[in-house]
């Protein structure tokens, strides 16, 4: 590895870092999984177990993941245990799960070996994070970015490691190949840039002090092959295990900076490489015998790895089946990919899970998540307690910067700081304490969770120290809950004889130590208390109590867990969550929370789900009725939309889905028409033709006929970010905030219309593509009008200007042409811009007030009668000339504010040279995506409302970045806001529009669509004029794409 590349200073990730790393991984694995043939996805994820009841809850688990969109319904998913729940070491329990896999899906070595495969070892027993046996460590709650979707479950450190492999995925293109991470960390870097050797196989590294490499793995890697600023790709010459300074220094292990290379425990196998592993899992049940028989173990990261770099054959062939591991695997070589700006997030102790949620990502943290929990004034919880998926009653305390999760507690309770509370069911209303007022108290820094155990019908309740080691020995500075063990047996009246018998094992730990009694629950929590050393009560009576009960392990306990049960309490806990916090949003009125999502877990309540969706549908019209001032209808409808599909009822569920859209339009309506005259939005069908007749000629005097032309051509536009914002029925409850540019292609204006009086009474009306529609009869005019009726923008011109209605048209009448030179589709918004012309060049020919304002809500309106639904930045984008910034503030009226940027000359120069406008070829079909982001908006769906939030606040970042001609922040603004437009909808993108990104990409530091996706124009911004250059000529080049550059001028 390159010396030299070792001197750049490491870059300590600041929080901002780590929430936009996390929120991209997320966003891919969402995309991923909701649309897989764009973004492809694992084949098949494997999980490691220690036995076949944890293997039966992983399975739990990884059911629950692809229901929550965790994981594609097309991924297979596998737990696989060690053989006869012994333990046989990484290595050959990555090579059993791999058999395994092979045999439950009938692959074949060579059909194998073009999967895509990802492996999490998780099955290991979390001696040092006891209280996340029962769930599997990889299965503890990590509440990163929890806010972002309120409703939805708590993050999982396991969905986060999901998110990061999804990234991963794509380095492996169509090569077959495994990822293997380990289920205690989180590497946090952006494994989409991953760049692997083809045919081999590839650890992931990052630089590290001497200090901290003494306790881990160390690889030593050769020059670099390949290097960029953000990693280098590296042959491994060695690999060390827990090295001192002096073995460091000697292996040429020490950068130019004085760190080293960590082994991660990321490796990744693709190719050949692959397919040498497969075809020798395929026959390792004898090797797996053989350990099983000698009682030996073959690690991962010493063993099976060894066998890629040859400096460790000799070594390898000394240890268990390591000449066979040679002969099989030895022929290819390992690399090293350095990831320089990765963050490794270990979650190896109870004290470095709080310390990861109070430390560098403690803002991404959600500290009240789907939680029940009493007033302040009733009850003491500290800010910065984090508390989930629990239920707190009144007169409970919990301090600073302790977890609670999946507990349900009653009060009376204290739980101190730094304290972790898991699976705990605290009931002890019947109990009485001395004071009558605390009942129970966990002192600072302890963790407290509970187990079920097969055949038993109560569960153990277990404690310990945050900072105990179980694997502590009790001659080697062991404790319990804090304390050394002498003094614990001191203060107790406990004999050794007591915890590990008379004839006990040579190392007295607290893994094995029979320390917990199983006693009825107010007994256990008495002794608990006497345990660590809180209880009121003498030992005298204590100590019997507990002496003579029964009494288990923490390695007892492992060994009996009952896992089904904890499947089964855990899914009713979460649906009674679920269930009151839906009754509560019901009850009160507003609304305001994703009750699809909440259905979801409502429904997998054993037995009762349905009924609870069905009382909660019953309570709708109540609501509806006694907020009808304050609830919009269309909310209120889906409301119960939603419920119906959770009572299993989708007849009646669609019957109303009408009524849904028709409370859009009424809401929409109601903002933007309040200001006009009423007949401008109705249609004179509603008049009978004689009725039409005398209205509009008694009393008229005929005037001599001025022949009257007008011509009116407008700019399209293209919108850099803020787009969905301007959209009902978003636009009439929220803020909204657009930043867009007005622009001429190929040398002109491509918008236009010409307007002129005529003779003839009747209207007729042409366009550019030789329809044409002569109208005598204007009761003819009216809404609705069909959908594929090509001329529904004039006739809604002519009823919101008032021609129709004003004695216009008395003794003459009207010739329109209309003409948009874009391609069909094209995402420009010609549509609401060629409204925009036609409302302009009548008003004109009627002497009405043709301002930019009045013409921009008249087409507002004009799209409501069209039936469209559409936004506002596209008539404001070609109405307003230049680059501006438009806001929206809701309310009735809707009110528009348009504030231009003043664009230097620089600005415009710069922007000319690098932006490509680019047509794709692609018809993009707006309406079908409008309609998917309206009915998740309706919904409250979390991930959407926060996705334009931030559409919004881009909007506003960008308009400073152009004021500051700072146009690469402009690129990076414009990527995230294509990443945030597919969160909406994944349909806005397809393979074509991907590719052709993807090809541009090295030469961009942005690129998007325009509108609302799916096809249409691209904006590609390069790097700078050299590369637009670069990127104009490879494009037409690259004739298999199809696109047309256009030639752009701002339209000022």
């Amino acid at each position: 590895m390159e010396r030299e590349r070792g001197k750049r200073g490491w870059r300590v990730k600041q929080k901002e870092d780590l929430a936009s790393l996390l929120r991209k991984s997320w966003y891919h694995l969402r995309l991923s999984v909701r649309d897989p043939c764009r973004v492809p996805t694992w084949d098949a994820i494997v999980l490691t177990a220690a036995s076949p009841q944890q293997a039966q809850l992983y399975n739990w688990q990884l059911n629950r993941a692809k229901r929550m969109g965790r994981i594609s319904p097309a991924t297979v998913t596998l737990a696989v245990p060690d053989p006869l729940g012994q333990r046989i070491g990484s290595g050959a329990a990555t090579l059993n799960a791999i058999h395994a896999l092979a045999l439950a899906h009938h692959y074949c070595p060579e059909s194998m070996a073009k999967k895509h495969i990802l492996l999490l070892h998780a099955g290991g027993d979390s001696k040092r994070v006891p209280w996340a046996n029962p769930m599997g460590k990889v299965f503890l709650p990590l509440p990163y970015l929890a806010a972002d979707d309120p409703d939805g479950p708590v993050p999982l450190l396991f969905d986060h490691i999901l998110a990061i492999a999804s990234c991963a995925r794509q380095a492996f293109g169509n090569q077959g190949g495994m990822l293997t991470m380990t289920g205690d960390v989180l590497p946090c870097f952006d494994a989409s840039l991953m760049t692997l050797p083809m045919d081999t196989s590839c650890i992931i590294t990052v630089p590290i002090t001497l200090d901290v490499a003494a306790n881990h793995g160390v690889i030593v890697a050769a020059e670099s092959e390949h290097s960029t600023q953000n990693y280098a790709v590296s042959l491994v010459d060695n690999l060390l295990q827990k090295p001192s300074v002096d073995e460091l220094v000697k292996s040429k292990a020490v950068l130019a900076d004085g760190r080293t290379l960590l082994d991660t425990g990321i490796i990744a196998v693709r190719g050949m490489a692959w397919l040498e592993l497969v075809t020798l899992a395929c026959s390792c049940q004898q090797m797996i015998s053989e350990l099983l028989e000698s009682k030996k173990e073959m690690s991962l990261y010493e063993d099976l790895v060894a066998a890629w770099v040859p400096a460790k054959h000799e070594w390898l062939r000394k240890r268990p089946l390591g000449e066979e591991l040679v002969n099989k695997l030895g022929k290819r070589k390992m690399f090293s990919y350095c990831a320089y700006d990765l963050l490794f997030l270990h979650f190896g102790t109870s004290n470095e899970v709080l310390d990861h949620l109070s430390g560098v990502g403690s803002e991404l943290v959600g500290r009240r998540h789907l939680c029940s929990i009493p007033a302040t004034t009733a009850s003491d919880i500290t800010g910065s307690a984090i508390i989930l998926s629990s239920k707190i009653a009144p007169g409970v305390s919990i301090g600073e910067d302790s977890l609670i999760y999946d507990s349900s507690i009653s009060g009376g309770i204290h739980i101190g700081s730094l304290c972790i509370v898991v699976g705990v069911n605290i009931s002890l209303d019947n109990l009485l304490s001395v004071d009558n007022s605390i009942k129970f108290m966990l002192p600072d820094r302890h963790c407290l969770w509970e187990v079920p155990l097969i055949g038993n019908r109560e569960r153990v309740l277990v404690y310990c120290g945050l900072h105990d080691n179980p694997k502590s020995s009790l001659s080697r500075d062991g404790t319990f809950c804090g304390k050394p063990w002498k003094k614990i047996l001191h203060d107790l009246g406990i004999q050794e004889s007591d915890l590990w018998g008379s004839l006990g094992p040579d190392e007295k730990y607290l893994w094995n130590s029979k320390i917990f009694p199983i006693l009825p629950y107010a007994q256990m929590i008495k002794v608990a208390m006497w345990l660590m050393g809180l209880a009121n009560e003498k030992s005298e009576s204590m100590l019997p109590l507990w002496k003579y009960s029964r009494r288990i392990s923490l390695e007892e306990l492992h060994r009996s867990i009952d896992f089904s049960t904890i499947c089964i309490d855990s899914s009713n806990h979460q649906a009674d969550l679920a269930a009151g916090i839906a009754k509560a949003c019901i009850s009160y009125g507003m609304l305001g929370r994703n009750l699809s999502q909440l259905c979801e877990e409502i429904l997998q309540k054993e037995g009762s789900g349905v009924e609870i969706c069905k009382d909660f549908l019953a309570m709708c019209p109540i609501v509806r009725e006694q907020n009808s001032n304050i609830l919009p209808k269309s909310r209120a409808y889906q409301v119960q939309v939603d419920l119906l599909r959770a009572c299993n009822d989708e007849e009646i569920a669609c019957e109303l889905e009408h009524k849904v859209w028709a409370a859009v339009a009424d809401e929409t309506a109601s903002a933007v028409r309040y200001g006009f005259k009423e007949h401008l939005s109705e249609s004179p069908g509603s008049l009978s033709c004689q009725e039409f007749q005398t209205n509009h000629h008694d009393g008229c005097i005929h005037q001599p006929f001025h022949p009257r032309r007008v011509k009116v051509e407008l700019p399209v536009r293209v919108d850099f970010v803020g787009g969905w914002s301007d959209t009902p029925p978003w636009s009439i409850e929220r803020a909204g905030c657009v930043l867009n540019m007005a622009i001429s292609l190929q040398g002109s204006p491509p918008i236009g219309t010409v307007i002129e009086t005529t003779k003839t009474e009747g209207i007729l009306i042409t366009d550019d593509a030789e329809n044409q529609l002569f109208v005598e009869d204007y009761t003819s005019i009216c809404v609705p009008f069909d959908g594929d009726d090509p001329f529904r923008l004039v006739k809604s011109a002519l009823l919101v200007t008032g021609i129709i209605h004003d004695n216009i048209l008395v003794d003459m009448g009207m010739h329109i042409k209309t003409w948009a030179n874009v391609p069909r589709g094209s995402g420009l918004g010609t549509s609401s811009i060629l409204a925009a012309a036609v409302v302009k060049g009548l008003l004109q020919i009627i002497d009405g007030d043709d301002s930019t304002e009045n013409v921009a809500r008249l087409v507002l309106m004009l799209e409501q009668l069209m039936g469209t639904g559409g936004g506002w930045q596209d008539q404001i984008g070609g109405l307003y000339p230049g680059i501006k910034c438009t806001s929206s503030f809701p309310g009735i009226p809707l009110r528009l504010q348009v504030v231009p940027l003043l664009a230097s000359p620089q600005l415009i120069s710069e922007l000319q040279q690098r932006l490509l406008v680019v047509f794709t070829g692609q018809v993009r079909l707006a309406h079908k995506v409008l309609q998917k982001v309206v009915i998740r908006y309706l919904r409250r769906d979390n991930l959407l409302v926060s996705s334009i939030k931030r559409l919004v606040e881009l909007a506003k970042i960008g308009r400073e970045a152009l004021m500051n001609c700072d146009i690469d922040e402009l690129g990076e603004i414009m990527l995230e806001a294509w990443r945030l437009h597919q969160e909406l909808d994944p349909y806005c993108s397809n393979e074509s529009v991907d590719s052709l990104f993807s090809f541009a990409s090295p030469y961009c530091c942005g690129y998007k669509l325009v509108g609302a996706g799916g096809g249409g124009f691209a904006l590609l911004l390069a790097k700078d004029a050299q590369h637009a250059e670069k990127l104009r000529q490879a494009l037409e080049d690259a004739k298999h794409f199809g696109v047309k550059i256009y030639d752009w001028q701002i339209f000022l």
